[in-house]
């Protein structure tokens, strides 16, 4: 006789048309349900055997919805939200230069940051990310705020040469962002890295003391790197080698190392970053808006790298929206090679979840629907006129719905967004700041 399945308790059940779990890849559940216990996934049962076994303390039933772990962005500047659309068409060089450099001299503050970062959590949550890994000045006020929000958040140890208003030099912005690791490394939300600028910003002495560091401190190592031709060529002017090649030569690249953007990869560099296990943050919006190129995302998956997805800061995007890059890195990737069949649906999901959490070092604790894993989950409402019929919820996924669609997210099992309503966080308040920091800013 077959022994009957034991039962079991939980918090709270979630029951959904769909669950693309992610991992396993290429994978989608049809009317199951997820159980969990506290912060984390208990069980993932169909969902007749969940109500046969799991006594719950809440159900959500979520009729015409597909269930998808936390979308996780890559690569953002979250203060920079009080900078939506302040200069935009217009290149990299000159856009930081002539336009964000100038008025973050003159506002950026630690209520600056975290009142940016606290605007840019309302407008991630409620687009379904759950996590952001962040590198902007005073990261302690972006860690309040991503806390106040209770959203999971990597913050970025900023290191560039020239002084702010935030540190005099790489050395005051390295102590100063290693206080705040210690003083927030006991917080279950938070998580750190070490965020040299650019290799144009940031010297081989420098690099040298980041990569030691991030040794010591197990994090990994995120920077701009061939965003643009122009960086490329100024290296190749006053190092004699472009900048992938000096970093190399550092020893900087590994399997702990992020290359945010890599636009301009020859063939040889996407086998090298290949080789040495490297991750790339790849921000579609952004390379576009400043006209810096089309990443070749389907080479680097095709070499073994590591891709996650990420927004780039809303002065450059302008929204922190992962729907929409998922959407444009599918398509530049078939259109850039030609070739329909590069970076398919589940692969973008894949992208903007778990290869996104490995690139942070978390993939062990999220980016996938799995027992044992924190409850960072994303309910995408697909019952819309724009999304009808369904044939494929994955597809539906990244071609069809938006962060508009997003019901519900929990972090941690909290429930962050409710039927699109933020919980924790006052909505109106947040135009008031933003309002506000405009004001400040165009009377200057």
């Amino acid at each position: 006789m077959q022994q009957e399945k034991s039962r079991f308790s939980a918090d709270l059940v979630i029951e959904a048309a769909w669950i693309v779990p992610v991992e396993p890849t290429n994978v989608v559940l049809e009317d199951y349900a997820v159980a969990i216990a506290g912060e984390k996934i208990l069980s993932l049962l169909p969902r007749e055997e969940m109500k046969t076994r799991c006594t719950a303390s809440q159900v959500c039933r979520l009729h015409s919805h597909v269930l998808i772990p936390g979308l996780i962005n890559l690569h953002t500047h979250a203060a920079m939200t009080l900078m939506r659309g302040m200069a935009d068409d217009v290149k990299l060089m000159d856009w930081l230069a002539d336009h964000i450099w100038p008025v973050e001299r003159k506002h950026v503050s630690a209520q600056f940051v975290q009142d940016g970062t606290l605007l840019a959590c309302a407008e991630m949550l409620r687009g379904g990310i759950t996590c952001f890994n962040d590198m902007y000045f005073f990261p302690e006020m972006a860690a309040r705020a991503a806390l106040e929000s209770r959203m999971r958040a990597a913050l970025g140890i900023v290191v560039i040469e020239f002084p702010t208003s935030y540190a005099s030099d790489a050395k005051d912005y390295l102590q100063k962002g290693l206080a705040m690791r210690d003083e927030l490394r006991h917080e279950p939300l938070l998580s750190f890295t070490m965020a040299p600028h650019a290799p144009y910003t940031v010297s081989d002495r420098s690099f040298e003391e980041i990569l030691t560091l991030s040794e010591q401190l197990q994090i990994p190592i995120n920077t701009h790197l061939h965003e643009t031709q122009e960086e490329i060529r100024d290296s190749l002017a006053k190092c004699g080698m472009r900048p992938i090649a000096r970093l190399a030569q550092l020893g900087v690249l590994g399997a702990n190392f992020i290359a945010v953007h890599a636009v301009h990869l020859e063939a040889d560099e996407i086998a090298l970053l290949g080789e040495m296990g490297c991750s790339v943050a790849h921000c579609p919006s952004s390379n576009l808006k400043l006209a810096s190129g089309v990443a070749p995302v389907g080479a680097m998956l095709r070499a073994g790298i590591n891709v996650g997805i990420g927004t780039d800061g809303a002065a450059s995007n302008n929204r922190l929206d992962i729907f929409c890059e998922m959407r444009s890195a599918a398509l530049l990737a078939k259109a850039q090679s030609d070739n329909a069949e590069s970076v398919p649906a589940h692969t973008a999901l894949r992208m903007s979840t778990l290869n996104a959490a490995k690139a942070l070092g978390l993939e062990q604790t999220i980016g996938s629907i799995e027992p044992g894993k924190f409850a960072d989950l994303c309910a995408v409402d697909l019952d819309y006129l724009e999304m009808a019929p369904c044939y494929h919820p994955a597809s539906h996924l990244v071609y069809a719905a938006g962060r508009e669609h997003v019901s519900d997210v929990w972090v941690a099992g909290r429930h962050l967004v409710a039927g699109r309503h933020l919980v924790e966080l006052d909505e109106q308040a947040l135009k008031r700041k933003a309002a506000d920091w405009k004001a400040r800013i165009i009377s200057t």
